[in-house]
């Protein structure tokens, strides 16, 4: 099937293609890197693009999306461009100003869905990472009600026409759901999910409030050191996996890719490699039986390989929580997820 033709619904009427190219890449790859291999992919076929303030290189991306339109590979309305909301930024009057930044650097008019990156806080400045003396990240008090309503604000003003968040769970999306006055769901959900980690409660959760899942890291992770255990499985080396593959004559990493799919969940394959690129597209070139997918939903182990959400250094991840909530005993905004999982 045609991967430009295969979209879901969302809960605002607009719609979202359910393969996407992410575009993170670690420090050390050239920014370049990142225009070329999104316009390999748009090439390829691809119509979502996955980006974020954090990843550093909107600029980049930016360039090979309006590239691409020059060139009559596509229109603008044909491309699905996803950004984020990084979480020193959610402070409410920090949040618009913070998407009228990405959108100067990826010289667009708007975005077709921004996201709160994280429901966790960090001071508000021009650091990333901002920490104390002491090495330690600098948390922040924020009502996320408040910063949810800045970001419908975002989507009145026609700065993006979709809003969602990323690495929430069920009490979170709740909060918001809850919230009096509510004037927009998020349109989506966007978690670490693969094999490893299917995320089933709250893959339930989401479809019964028709919020749609999108699953980062669905082959498992690039395994960055600062990141990643490097004594965790590496999950397309997985037997079963790899068994599955041989079966239907595909790589591992398309088997991974399928299965989000036929769950009814929007996923992000990332690559700069331009084999694998072409190759993600092939997914939509074969199905799983359903005793296929029962198989790969039993290699289930709840591993999360980021197992401190905001993708901070390992040191970081003992005692994450603790520290915040000593800090702001009243007014956390459920950091278990950080540390379980996140249907629970």
């Amino acid at each position: 099937m045609d991967p430009k033709g295969w979209r879901l619904k969302l809960n605002d009427g607009h719609s979202i293609p359910v393969l996407g190219f992410g575009t993170y890449a670690p420090e050390e790859v050239p920014k370049s890197k990142a225009t070329e291999a999104t316009e390999l992919a748009i090439d390829a076929g691809f119509r979502h693009i996955d980006c974020a303030h954090l990843y550093n290189n909107e600029k980049e991306v930016g360039q090979a999306i309006r590239s691409k339109i020059e060139d009559g590979t596509v229109k603008r309305e044909d491309i699905f461009y996803t950004s984020k909301l990084w979480v020193t930024f959610l402070q409410p009057q920090l949040v618009q100003p913070a998407l009228e930044r990405s959108l100067k650097n990826l010289q667009l008019d708007y975005v077709d869905l921004y996201i709160i990156h994280s429901p966790v806080a960090l001071k508000p400045g021009e650091e990333l990472l901002p920490k104390d003396e002491h090495g330690k990240l600098m948390f922040d008090t924020v009502d996320l009600c408040a910063t949810w309503e800045a970001m419908e604000k975002c989507k009145d003003a026609g700065l993006t026409k979709s809003i969602g968040v990323s690495n929430f769970n069920r009490r979170q999306l709740e909060m918001i759901l809850n919230k009096p006055g509510l004037k927009y769901k998020p349109v989506c959900n966007q978690v670490e999910c693969h094999p490893y980690l299917t995320q089933r409660k709250l893959l339930d959760f989401c479809k019964s409030k028709d919020i749609v899942l999108v699953a980062y890291s669905a082959l498992g992770t690039q395994r960055l050191k600062q990141w990643v255990d490097q004594s965790s499985p590496v999950l397309l080396e997985d037997p079963v996996l790899c068994a599955m593959a041989k079966k239907y004559q595909r790589t591992p990493a398309l088997i991974a890719l399928r299965y989000q799919l036929q769950r009814g969940v929007v996923v992000l394959a990332k690559s700069y490699n331009e084999k694998r690129i072409k190759e993600n597209v092939q997914v939509f070139e074969f199905q799983l039986t359903s005793e296929d997918v029962k198989v790969l939903d039993d290699l289930n182990r709840n591993l999360r390989y980021f197992s401190a959400q905001m993708k901070t250094e390992a040191s970081l991840r003992q005692g994450l929580e603790r520290n915040f909530l000593e800090s702001h005993p009243r007014h956390s905004p459920d950091l278990c997820s950080l540390t379980q999982q996140q249907g629970d």
